[in-house]
């Protein structure tokens, strides 16, 4: 079952049986935090968002964290969130801090209606209490890349920033890359589907799974969903808490690399694109220019393609051949601007930003790490970027524990006025996350909630296959 707000896919519900249960809705007070129990402010924005405020049960220390959730499939329900699972969120009450997130007025690639709309939560909740003193901005995939549009748009109303998962090489990038997938895939596997311009999303979509499925049951067609997943860096490894394949099993690769596509990008390569299509006014994505022979170089998965090429007995310079030859597609140039507005990044960054990822993440691959990186380096700025990884398949696939000393991090960050780079080892941030206890350190896998060890380590990502920055746009 897909969940419908794919950016959550972190901690289930179930664990609110090892969380904190905070009270009912209750009326805004003058003050946050001194009544005795959380009070949950609830209401609506002009637009017709709705946005969700906690206040800690003691004494608000005087810190509030502006939660962006994730992606929220088209049609599905869209209620406020304030963290993204009711642990974390607990132990940020428990420890005086309050919470706020909004719903956005749409659902979807919803970062225009997004963007104002957390702003306007800040000014509700700076109207019914006071400013809070610093203000972090913090979220999950779709609400990692919002986190990062907040502090480069909004700068003065953020002490820091914590995105988590996020789409950080923008929304350009990150749709032109969905893009050189899909292209390979139809060139390769299935004329039939469209790229672009998709007329009927669940058609589209249900032809693409269909053809993915009878592919997944010949060598040849492995090869070539290897080599479409590869222009994506898509990684080898889906389920959390399994152990990743060896970097010779090529086939175990490429059946996690097929679950993946299955069971969480299709949706948006042969589907919900045409949902960022309406809003864009036209395909805002292109592959005018592209060398794919050039491109699967520089794949963190080439090994594993010309692998399985090979065991298939297929010419991969011949497939790669026919996609550099193919009829190329261009990008609606208005289209292009209203998601480099929605939003693609300069750099300009002038608040602490500690961001995390798993390294088995194939919905928002890791390397949109090093694409921030790099962007944020280039501006000057990256004395004030720090980096962490956990080393776990899955898409925001964080325990509590290691979402608390992420924030702990960037709170220290904060108090002290610099990084302190030594406690930001694997080491210390596993032994800070271990010393949460086991309330902390659990996963959900379906209904069940594992205890799960802490899995920070030293990584770092490929380069981002098809970069899109502002200043060189």
């Amino acid at each position: 079952m897909r969940p419908s707000r794919i950016g959550a896919i972190v901690v289930s519900a179930a664990l609110l049986t090892a969380g904190l249960s905070t009270a009912g809705p209750a009326l805004a007070s003058p003050s946050c935090g001194t009544s005795g129990a959380v009070t949950t402010l609830n209401g609506s924005l002009p637009d017709g968002a709705t946005y969700e405020i906690q206040c800690p049960s003691g004494p608000w220390n005087g810190t509030l964290f502006l939660y962006s959730h994730g992606y929220v499939v088209p049609g599905s329900a869209n209620p406020a969130q304030d963290a993204g699972d009711p642990v974390t969120g607990g132990w940020l009450l428990s420890h005086g801090y309050a919470l706020a997130g909004s719903s956005y007025a749409t659902t979807g690639w919803a970062i225009q209606q997004a963007l104002p709309d957390q702003i306007s939560t800040l000014n509700v909740f700076d109207q019914t209490y006071r400013t809070p003193t610093r203000t972090i901005a913090w979220g999950h995939s779709l609400g990692g890349i919002i986190t990062a549009g907040l502090i480069q748009q909004y700068p003065n109303r953020f002490s820091a920033a914590l995105p988590m998962c996020g789409v950080l090489s923008g929304g350009v990038a990150t749709w032109n890359t969905a893009l050189d997938a899909a292209f390979a895939f139809q060139q390769l596997v299935d004329p039939s589907v469209q790229a672009v311009n998709i007329t009927s999303p669940g058609t589209n979509l249900a032809g693409a799974e269909a053809a993915a499925s009878s592919a997944q049951q010949t060598p040849q067609g492995r090869a070539r969903l290897a080599l479409a997943a590869a222009l994506g860096d898509t990684p080898g490894w889906f389920t959390p808490l399994s152990p990743e394949p060896s970097a010779s099993d090529f086939t175990g690769q490429e059946a996690n690399q097929y679950q993946w596509d299955t069971q969480i990008d299709f949706p948006f390569i042969f589907d919900f694109r045409a949902e960022l299509e309406a809003r864009a006014g036209g395909n805002p994505s292109w592959n005018t220019g592209v060398n794919y022979v050039a491109q699967l170089a520089k794949s963190s998965d080439l090994s594993e393609v010309v692998a399985l090429y090979h065991a298939a007995g297929l010419s991969l310079t011949h497939d790669l051949q026919t996609l550099n030859r193919t009829a190329r597609i261009s990008a609606k140039p208005s289209a292009v601007n209203y998601l480099a507005q929605n939003i693609a990044f300069d750099g300009q960054i002038s608040v602490p930003v500690l961001t995390m990822h798993t390294t088995g993440d194939g919905l928002v691959v890791p390397q949109n790490e090093q694409a921030y990186q790099q962007v944020v380096d280039q501006a000057g700025n990256g004395r004030l970027l720090r980096q962490i990884f956990v080393d776990r398949a899955g898409h925001c696939a964080f325990t509590p524990a290691e979402t608390i000393t992420a924030a702990q991090t960037l709170l220290n960050r904060l108090s002290t006025g610099h990084w302190n780079d030594e406690a930001l080892t694997p080491a210390d941030l596993n032994a800070e996350a271990a010393a949460l206890g086991p309330a902390y350190n659990i996963f959900s896998t379906g209904s069940a909630v594992s205890p799960t060890a802490p899995a920070f380590l030293r990584y770092r990502p490929t380069p981002y296959l098809r970069p899109f920055d502002l200043p060189a746009w």
